[in-house]
């Protein structure tokens, strides 16, 4: 069986005999976590192990694990610094600072591998330009080019330790003040203001290697009428053609307010599917994600089978063998003087 375009999320700590038939559907290709989904390290490890043992290929386990005020596991895992902890070592010493985001990288992506989970949603690659308090120190910096060689140095931590990356928020979130979980955000700029400055950290990812994008929903009136996660002119014109990007596009979860302006929920599926988008997230609406997964029973994307597969997670470390590791103690001895953030509240715990 193949990965199907839509990715759910389960409403506790394990699977309940529902769930595990919902995600047996053909249209399903993976699953979110979220702080309800975990309690310890050895009961995610179990849950995982589970999720992956009811399909093959396995089905696709990913989490928003950034660091800072954007963490959904805490008890047992390093608290990690947000993006722009990252950014002020850059300033003050800037190979400090690439080194410190590599092994941010490296640390967030090995303890998530050595409890099952696939890939995190990061790094967020907007631009933190002081306005989208959403967006705010979960940007690597203001500065495009910072903000690229930072996320690249993230990007080779994650890779060392087998995991793919997502970059978001495409083509940039951090110009406008509204929150897209709450309302519909609309950025005013010309396009040729993205692609001299927002625009640049992705085109420097993609030539990279970055494996996924998630795209922002954001309308950019004065560019296309469409939301960029429903657009074709973003995902297919600029993101396919122009920056030639051939990875995985997920979209935003399309049970976030600004989703609304797609339609429902089964027309917002098929509208981000049109655009590009490989797969769909429906979090925290079951019967939304039903009548989701119902619309899309019969969808097969042969080449975003290939695409997703791809996001499998590789050199998977048990946490015992992690913990011997010295370059674990090192990152944790490094990254521990970064103060521990509240986790950030989207409504979405």
């Amino acid at each position: 069986m193949s990965l199907g375009p839509v990715m759910l999320d389960l409403e506790k700590t394990s699977i309940s005999e529902d769930e595990e038939r919902l995600l047996s559907h053909p249209a399903v290709g993976g699953v979110i976590l979220f702080s309800r989904n975990f309690e310890s390290q050895a009961q995610l490890t179990a849950l995982c192990a589970d999720i992956h043992a009811i399909r093959t290929p396995h089905l696709l386990i990913a989490v928003d694990h950034e660091g800072g005020r954007v963490q959904r596991f805490r008890e047992g895992f390093t608290p990690l610094p947000a993006a722009a902890w990252y950014g002020d070592h850059y300033l003050k010493q800037p190979d400090q600072g690439l080194k410190l985001a590599e092994q941010g990288g490296w640390l967030m992506a090995s303890e998530l591998r050595a409890c099952g989970v696939d890939f995190s949603f990061a790094p967020v690659l907007d631009l933190g330009l002081g306005i989208s308090e959403v967006i705010g120190d979960r940007a690597f910096s203001q500065d495009a080019e910072v903000v690229a060689r930072l996320a690249q140095a993230w990007m080779q931590g994650c890779h060392s330790a087998g995991m793919a990356v997502v970059g978001k928020h495409f083509p940039g979130h951090g110009a406008v003040e509204a929150d897209s979980h709450l309302v519909l955000p609309v950025d005013q700029r010309r396009f040729e203001d993205l692609e001299m400055e927002d625009l640049r950290p992705f085109e420097r990812m993609i030539n990279a290697g970055m494996e996924a994008i998630m795209p922002a929903h954001v309308i950019y009136s004065h560019i296309d009428k469409d939301l960029a996660g429903f657009s074709p002119f973003w995902l297919g014109n600029v993101l396919r053609k122009q920056l030639g990007f051939q990875g995985v596009i997920f979209s935003d979860d399309l049970n976030m307010a600004a989703a609304k302006e797609a339609g429902g929920h089964a027309d917002r599926a098929s509208a981000a599917l049109s655009a590009s988008c490989d797969m769909v997230l429906v979090c925290n609406n079951r019967p939304a994600a039903i009548e989701v997964l119902d619309q899309l029973k019969d969808y097969n994307d042969p080449a975003a089978h290939v695409r997703l597969v791809r996001m499998h997670g590789r050199k998977q470390k048990t946490l015992q063998q992690l913990h011997f590791d010295p370059r674990w103690k090192s990152a944790v001895h490094r990254l521990s003087v970064a103060p521990e953030e509240a986790s950030l509240d989207l409504d979405l715990e």
